[in-house]
């Protein structure tokens, strides 16, 4: 009797030293958490966060909390790191430590884990793995692509030639051709810019973009209770469904007609790795990959390179005095012969424009969510493992210890005193690290060989009726400037 009891009181004291031991460690290390504002219960700092706007809350907190902080969104607790010195040393130096993804309910909705930007673990690894192959397969950052840029170009040139010099709205038709890229790659084919099908894909694109970054969606990912009250997420997962159900009818066509010994398409590609596969019962070359893929190719492949288009080219019509150094500086490299990606070298100027664009317009201001994939102490503070991580890119890009005029749109950051291109390390609208942005390479060449070959032809100026042309950024996931419409008049 004796020894059951003191077996007992063995047992019962262990149990309170593993406790107390456990409470310990869990002060120490909520002691060492980053430091941020008060949270209220069930809303967390929601009240102090503008929804439409939350990066200037967020920079605004960097200012009383340091380049590391924590804030609660609603029942989310995430970390923001802020600056160039701290995000470069999360994303680049810890990159291994800071290559997850959280769990982001309006994701896992879309996606249920697979693709690419927001799946995890061996899916994620294999499915960027096979993409970045199949892409460079298909030429991204080689001459056979570049074909295709010059190509798509040469047709936006001749449409916007038929505006004949009326004010225009560029958003439908710049989504458009960068989105036939995108299409040649996919489906194998471009379309004509007023085909149904190619317009209504952009057009699912762009609300997509725009409905991912609205208030709502965001109080869906932060409150589980507003996953049963209809919102903007209800229209989002319709748009999803209709695009997927516009792939899978063509991947049926491309299954009908699949000839290994041929393979004109990323689907087809994929296809056949999925034949190849097939009886191993791991295979993540399955349809709801290929559709999460290949979505995310649409969408991150065509909005944002169009928006930094859009971006550059009402930059333009705001600064005409930097639109008439482009257009010397082409004339005097190029002349009339056709741009090329080759040409960006002997072009410091240009190409200081373009880089400038991408800083100022700040596309992706919160950069995509990362979590971290263990225990780590970072700047003196200690993140478990699972930490909800906000690398804020709008600070990097920003940041006035390694920009000048960071508020301005001023490319002589790109350049030195001598007028010679000077590359930027906190130059990162494609983000850093193991999650850096796949389609960097088919992006940059993008963008110089749109705008240069635009510029090449036209000079942009503000509609007769605007008397104060002022480029502002909308609202959404990615930041495309306001639309307003311009005129475009053939260079003489």
């Amino acid at each position: 009797m004796s020894l059951t009891y003191s077996s007992t009181t063995c047992i019962l004291l262990s149990l309170a030293v593993l406790y107390v031991v456990h409470m310990l460690l869990s002060w120490i290390q909520n002691r060492n958490f980053p430091p941020g504002p008060r949270a209220l219960p069930l809303i967390g700092n929601l009240h102090k966060i503008n929804l439409k706007r939350p990066t200037d809350a967020f920079m605004e907190l960097s200012k009383q909390y340091g380049s590391v902080f924590s804030v609660q969104m609603g029942s989310v607790k995430m970390v923001v790191l802020s600056g160039y010195d701290t995000v470069k040393s999360a994303l680049v130096d810890h990159a291994e430590e800071f290559s997850d993804r959280p769990c982001i309910p309006i994701f896992e909705d879309i996606n249920k884990g697979c693709g690419i930007p927001f799946s995890r673990g061996d899916n994620w690894k294999e499915m960027r793995r096979f993409t970045l192959s199949t892409l460079r397969d298909f030429g991204m950052g080689r001459r056979t692509i570049e074909d295709k840029i010059i190509e798509e170009c040469g047709c936006l040139i001749k449409e916007l030639e038929l505006e004949k010099g009326n004010p225009t709205d560029l958003r439908i038709i710049v989504n458009v051709a960068i989105g036939n890229i995108i299409t040649s790659i996919v489906l194998g084919h471009r379309f004509d810019y007023d085909h149904p099908t190619l317009v209504r894909l952009m057009e699912l694109v762009n609300e997509n973009m725009r409905l991912l970054g609205s208030p709502s969606v965001l109080l869906y990912n932060y409150l589980s209770i507003f996953r049963y009250f209809p919102g903007d997420h209800m229209k989002l997962k319709q748009n999803i469904a209709e695009l997927h159900s516009f792939l899978q009818e063509t991947f049926l066509k491309h299954l009908k007609e699949l000839d290994r010994d041929d393979q004109r398409s990323f689907i087809d590609v994929f296809l056949v790795k999925q034949q190849e596969e097939k009886t191993h019962s791991t295979s993540y070359y399955h349809e709801l990959n290929l559709l999460s893929v290949i979505t995310t190719l649409f969408s991150a492949g065509t909005e944002t390179t169009a928006s930094t288009i859009r971006w550059a080219l009402s930059l333009m019509v705001q600064h005409p005095e930097i639109q008439k150094r482009v257009h010397e500086e082409i004339d005097k490299v190029i002349g009339t012969s056709q741009p090329k990606f080759e040409h960006r070298v002997n072009m410091p100027y240009t190409n200081a424009v373009i880089h400038e664009t991408q800083r100022f317009a700040n596309i992706v201001p919160m950069n995509l969510p990362r979590a971290t994939t263990k225990d780590i102490y970072f700047k003196g503070y200690y993140l478990p493992k699972g930490t909800y991580i906000i690398p804020l890119l709008e600070s990097v890009l920003y940041d006035k210890t390694q920009f000048e005029k960071p508020q301005s749109f001023h490319p002589e950051h790109f350049l030195d005193s001598q007028g010679h291109f000077v590359k930027k390390e906190a130059f990162m609208p494609f983000s850093a690290g193991k999650r850096a942005c796949i389609g960097e390479t088919l992006a940059k060449m993008e963008l110089f060989i749109f705008f240069v070959g635009l510029m090449q032809k036209f000079t942009f100026s503000a509609a007769p009726e605007v008397t104060h042309f002022n480029v502002k950024p909308s609202v959404g996931f990615t930041i495309s400037p306001i639309t307003q419409k311009m005129c475009i008049r053939p260079r003489g």
